[in-house]
């Protein structure tokens, strides 16, 4: 199991359409996946748990993946993160 803390940096957070492409993401990775902040922690694989952490921008998110593939998810959700979901 490996975590990384991880800046939300794009201007709507992980919300409605970012957090679509960051579950579909997520899925496409063998390791099971969750998201942390605030002491609570959600699988990053539901839509439902990722909207319901209200991550907005400048949240700091703590990623954790545990599995065959976990270097690999988090190094492409950060990717994702930092680059692609931005506007």
């Amino acid at each position: 199991m490996i975590s990384r803390d991880v800046t939300i940096v794009n201007s709507v957070g992980l919300h409605a359409r970012p957090a679509t492409f960051f579950i579909q993401k997520a899925n496409s990775y063998k390791a099971s996946v969750w998201i942390e902040k605030d002491d609570r922690r959600v699988n990053a694989k539901s839509l439902l748990g990722v909207l319901s952490m209200g991550i907005v921008k400048g949240t700091v998110i703590t990623l954790i993946a545990d599995g065959t593939d976990e270097v690999e998810a988090l190094d492409g959700l950060e990717k994702l993160i930092l680059s692609e979901l931005n506007d």
